[in-house]
């Protein structure tokens, strides 16, 4: 099961500290991360096994999209901060319309994102 993670910049820490909570979930051989830029820099350097794709300022977010519209990917989590703005909010909107036709899960913060991952465990 493909899962990509993506964060903000100021919730990529709260996003690592997610990953590591759930550590013995998410490092089962069924479960594939998948991650954008420096995201899955800073996930690799925690331990975890990542594939990862460009940043999101450079397409990575449509890398993402793209594997959901291929079927890859089967939950995306994404923390947003909705306190800041986004220069690329138009590649956000795309990549929820993308979860939104392909019906694919797509958790924007730690309490939705903890329900997915609980509910993956029980199909693990």
């Amino acid at each position: 099961m493909e899962i990509a993670i993506i964060a903000h910049d100021n919730k990529k820490a709260d996003m690592v500290q997610f990953l590591i909570k759930n550590r013995i979930i998410l490092e089962n051989e069924r479960v594939k991360l998948v991650a954008t830029g420096l995201l899955g820099r800073n996930a690799e350097h925690s331990g975890f096994k990542v594939v990862k794709l460009l940043p999101c300022s450079m397409g990575g977010d449509a890398q993402i999209a793209a594997r959901v519209a291929e079927s890859k990917i089967k939950v995306v989590i994404f923390f947003k901060d909705p306190l800041a703005s986004h220069a690329h909010g138009v590649d956000i909107s795309m990549l929820v319309r993308i979860c939104d036709v392909h019906n694919v899960p797509l958790a924007t913060n730690e309490a939705t994102a903890q329900l997915l991952v609980d509910a993956i465990s029980q199909q693990l």
